[in-house]
């Protein structure tokens, strides 16, 4: 279904939510409030990544009351960042905020972000002081950040999750990048222009279970250090000389001590070791080589990232 064209608005919040039905009445109720903070031709973007349980019917019914909420709806779940791809494309705003459906993100602080972007700033990302989440989640968070940027060409923010308000060039910059496996925050530092970040204290998830599991962390982290960076790809040519290098060395080593000693050669430990370690290094290699190549063939098949079902608007009120 292709989405409208786009008609001017000052400011867009953008919603991607998933089996969100405990905490969108409240994020509802929240947002219905601080509109009197924000522009009068504000508009409300909630996605429905192909929710299963009441969160289609909610969004109904927000939209239904309110002229200012716009509904969009997968033909099925595609995925955290395919949701936000979509609601960049739908947007009409000449800023657009993008915030998590899980109240994480406090919409109360959107005024900040955008009084800040328009001292001339096109990207206002939010820099997370505080995670009220576990240890080794939040540890794992630090160490990801951190690795992700020593590995990629361009600076991507320490600590700086996808929520952040963007002026309308670089929402369109971003819809315009054509590549399957999206990773939001990367793409938005990819485009450059002016930059800059407002620290928060990131709030306890409201209700619910959280959407992104360990697995879909772990995909979204591969996502951000294969789509940034082909360090990966040289790190196998590394080991590969290493172990090349060990080889040679190790029978040099063998080739003297032989000419120098009339002991047996034990060899049954030493061949085992060996193996196991030319093994190992082989398939890492090729797990990181196999990475890239299946990202090159989703990317050429073509399919588009997302498919909608339905758009839901409400001028009537």
């Amino acid at each position: 279904m292709k989405i409208p064209e786009n008609e001017y608005c000052e400011l867009t919040l953008l919603f991607p939510l998933f089996n969100e039905e405990e905490v969108l009445p409240q994020l509802v109720s929240r947002i219905t409030e601080c509109l009197h903070l924000l522009p009068a031709r504000t508009e409300v973007i909630l996605i429905n990544d192909g929710s299963s349980d009441r969160t289609r019917e909610l969004i109904h019914k927000a939209v239904a009351r309110n002229s200012q909420f716009v509904g969009i709806h997968f033909s099925r779940n595609f995925g955290h960042q395919q949701a936000v791809s979509a609601g960049l494309a739908a947007s009409k705003g000449e800023y657009v905020a993008v915030l998590d459906g899980d109240l994480q993100d406090p919409p109360e602080i959107v005024p900040k972000f955008l009084a800040k972007a328009k001292e001339g700033f096109d990207v206002v990302y939010a820099i997370r002081e505080k995670r009220k989440e576990g240890i080794l989640k939040k540890t794992a968070y630090r160490l990801f950040y951190r690795i992700l940027d020593s590995l990629s060409k361009i600076h991507i923010p320490l600590d700086s999750g996808d929520f952040c308000l963007i002026s309308r060039r670089v929402a369109k910059t971003i819809v315009a990048m054509p590549e399957r496996h999206r990773f939001i925050r990367g793409l938005r530092a990819y485009c450059g222009f002016c930059q800059t970040g407002l620290r928060y204290e990131r709030d306890r998830r409201l209700g619910g279970e959280p959407k992104y599991t360990l697995v879909r962390l772990l995909g979204l982290a591969a996502d951000g250090v294969f789509t940034f960076s082909e360090r990966p790809l040289k790190v196998a040519t590394l080991f590969g000389f290493l172990s090349a290098a060990t080889g040679f060395l190790y029978a040099a080593y063998l080739l003297i001590w032989r000419l120098s000693s009339n002991e047996s050669l034990p060899g049954f430990a030493t061949i085992v070791l060996a193996i196991l370690f030319m093994g190992g290094v082989q398939l890492i290699c090729l797990g990181i080589l196999g990475e890239y190549i299946g990202r090159i063939h989703n990317e050429v098949k073509g399919r588009p990232s997302f498919i909608i079902d339905t758009i839901e608007t409400n001028k009537s009120s």
